[in-house]
């Protein structure tokens, strides 16, 4: 592969269920099924990519001719419906690139190169109608078939083009439809939850049938959740990618949705009131005609339904084309089930080990922030944490212990809490680093491997002697952000003498340095500044220079600026600590929100009466009541949950968070968009405050931002 294309990494992500078989090699499977996959470029099942194991369940779980040309060489994989279509070239098609299997015809128009050009250029093709001898190699005259192909690119989770997803028809319906059912089988490899294959199916529901109404809904334990979208409904790009709002409804309701997922039979009405017995409103009391289609899982029950509010009659074809659907909706919807439970589950582990809350002080400001790397399936070896020491001294670690697997966070757990144990007995840096030395060799001993590969820098604050002092092991290098007379902030790298990672026999040195109110320290790990094919001093002198242009030198808003410092995404985890040195110390104040539809006029009765009475500058209050307002019934909208709202105020900032203790699981900045206002939210935090940010926590999430106090006249 060229330009931005590359080629195919070796995939590294489990795939449980992907389909192995026992058959033979590519040139003697019957069963498209039965290929023996590590005798193909692929690999072996469990190395593959998730994207590229998405691809492959799709295609051999459609009942439409579907065929995904991986990699390079174009390698052919298909399911049954397109060995039908090729005729005697199956089975020795299977596993072998296209080229050759077509070789009689590749390079005649309308042929290979329109697949190469989807794959080099990455854009979707739809050939509406092509004459293909694809059996001219067989004995006898053949008449040429007439076909209707869509061709999409396919991409891996790093967004590079791995593969053309190919849809073909040897038949007369109607190619948009077909063009559709191809890039929803493409929309739907790149969904990781039940939210993402929703929000796919409303979208194509709508587009492909021009339905006027469109459901999706799955089991949620003894009752079902659903979700719709209506024609006309006022939606923009940014509402496009937000979380569906669900809805439960009662597990012997007579909604056709949840009949037709307990039968698991497809329901078709015509004309006449199919939603009569159970309308949510006045959009579903104008529905006429309504198909309803099980979504067919061994671990997801569920449907999707189409409506019109005009009659309207089921054609063969259509309901062969809903069937194929709902089947592609329903083998994402299984793999969204299992991808939402393992995460879940690691990324509980994870956050569990790291500290739930870090400590209130009233000279040093703290925050911290951890994301998963690009899976965000596994847990991982990276952690922070801050502490206060006998002596009063604050004492602040980052480290990344190799791995992202339940090993790695279990060594990165006895890694963090030894290191407490030891600095709570000699904070010295150099001292606690030469027993951690210790502790790991020991761990490899036990292990039987050498490959335990830790690092970690540690740090003692002195706030009264404006000092840090730090070791490190193998670990980036601190930064810190200085104020300087002028005003101008500045950052510079500590320079730490990092030695060899723990387990090596490290022989510690200690670095002082001053830290003077108004000074911020940043802690982090390698996955803020490192990027695959990008040099590292690129990556360092990106995050020096987002740190130095920060709006403010506050905790939080540092850890956001840091994680979003250097461009491209990162396979690893990223975690970054940071403590200010504040000028003076801060005021706080606290509130619990209920879970009531009075909770954000209470919240702004509540904040306005504490802003004011701390002098607060009326403009800052107005901003800053209203963002609070949005964020806080976001959060009671999408968490369902209480919610706490905190505001913390220094003579530079006001920094307002308002944190759930839901388990939907982190908020992201498409979710803001999801607002009380439906799509206004996003732009009113971005244009009444400095900065924002989300952070996730071990039991919820926690949206933020901040807004500058302008300085006062004669200051």
């Amino acid at each position: 592969m060229s330009g931005t294309v590359g080629r195919v990494p070796t995939p590294s992500a489990p795939s449980s269920g992907a389909p192995t078989g026992p058959g033979a090699a590519a040139s003697g499977a019957a069963d498209p099924s039965a290929l023996r996959w590590a005798d193909t470029p692929l690999g072996a099942p469990e190395q593959w990519d998730p994207a590229v194991r998405a691809v492959v369940d799709l295609v051999l779980a459609s009942p439409v001719p579907m065929a995904l040309l991986y990699g390079d060489d174009l390698i052919l994989v298909y399911n049954e419906g397109y060995a039908e279509l090729i005729g005697a070239r199956h089975p020795g098609a299977l596993g072998r690139p296209a080229a050759e299997v077509f070789a009689d015809i590749w390079h005649e128009p309308g042929a290979g190169e329109v697949i190469e050009r989807a794959y080099r250029r990455g854009e979707p093709f739809l050939e509406r109608e092509a004459v293909l001898p694809v059996d001219r190699h067989q004995t006898g005259p053949t008449e040429p078939a007439m076909f209707t192909r869509g061709f999409s690119p396919v991409r891996d989770s790093a967004g590079r083009t791995i593969g053309v997803l190919s849809v073909a028809a040897q038949t007369t319906q109607v190619t948009r439809q077909l063009q559709s059912l191809s890039d929803f089988a493409a929309a739907l490899s790149g969904t990781l939850t039940l939210d993402d294959v929703a929000r796919v199916t409303l979208r194509y529901g709508l587009d492909a049938f021009g339905a006027d109404r469109v459901s999706f809904g799955v089991d949620e334990g003894p009752a079902w959740r659903m979700v719709r979208r209506v024609r006309g409904e006022l939606l923009d790009e940014a509402d496009e990618r937000l979380p569906p709002l669900w809805r439960r409804i009662p597990a012997d309701s007579p909604v056709p949705m949840v009949v037709t997922a307990r039968s698991g039979v497809a329901l078709f009405t015509a004309d006449g009131q199919p939603l009569r017995n159970s309308p949510a409103d006045r959009h579903d009391q104008k529905i006429r005609s309504l198909a309803a289609l099980p979504l067919r899982s061994s671990v997801v029950r569920g449907a999707v339904t189409v409506g019109y509010q005009a009659p309207h009659p089921w054609s063969p074809s259509e309901r062969a084309l809903l069937a194929a659907a709902a089947e592609l909706a329903g083998q994402a919807a299984e793999r969204a089930r299992r991808f939402e439970t393992q995460h879940g589950t690691a990324q509980l582990l994870q956050r569990s080990m790291l500290p739930e809350r870090l400590p209130d002080l009233p000279r040093l400001r703290i925050a911290a922030r951890y994301d998963p790397g690009v899976d965000g399936n596994a847990a991982g070896g990276d952690f922070y944490d801050a502490f206060v020491l006998p002596s009063g001294a604050l004492g602040v670690v980052l480290g990344d212990v190799a791995g992202h697997d339940v090993q790695a966070a279990a060594r990165m757990g006895q890694v963090r809490a030894a290191l407490r144990a030891l600095a709570l007995t000699d904070p010295r840096p150099d001292a606690v680093l030469a027993g951690l030395d210790r502790l790991v060799a020991s761990l490899g001993t036990e292990s039987g491997t050498q490959e335990l590969f830790v690092t970690v820098v540690f740090g003692v604050i002195e706030a009264d002697q404006e000092r840090i002092t730090l070791a490190s092991a193998g670990h980036p290098a601190p930064l810190i952000r200085r104020c300087r007379a002028d005003g101008e902030p500045t950052a510079e790298y500590v320079e730490v003498l990092p030695g060899p990672p723990l387990g090596l026999g490290y022989r510690p040195r200690t670095t002082a340095v001053p830290f003077r109110p108004g000074d911020t320290l940043l802690l982090y790990s390698d996955g803020v500044v490192e990027r695959r094919w990008q040099d590292l001093f690129a990556g360092l002198t990106g995050l020096r220079a987002a740190v130095t242009g920060a709006s403010s030198g506050d905790p939080r808003a540092l850890c956001a600026v840091a994680t979003a410092a250097v461009p491209g995404a990162t396979e690893d985890d990223v975690a970054v600590l940071a403590v200010e040195h504040a000028v003076r110390p801060s005021r706080s104040a606290s509130m619990a929100v209920p879970a009531e539809p009075t909770a954000p006029s209470r919240v702004r009765h509540w904040m306005t009466a504490q802003l004011t009475e701390w002098r607060v500058p009326e403009a800052v209050i107005g901003g800053a009541v209203l963002c609070t307002s949005e964020l806080t019934t976001n959060a009671l909208l999408h968490a369902g949950t209480a919610a706490r709202v905190e505001i913390d105020l220094s003579a530079e900032r006001l920094l307002v968070s308002v944190a759930d203790s839901g388990t939907r699981g982190q908020v992201t900045r498409a979710q803001t968009d999801a607002l009380s206002s439906r799509g206004r939210g996003l732009g009113l935090i971005e244009e009444l405050s400095d900065a924002w940010g989300t952070d996730p926590t071990v039991r919820g999430s926690t949206v933020w931002f901040e807004i500058l106090i302008p300085p006062s006249p004669g200051s």
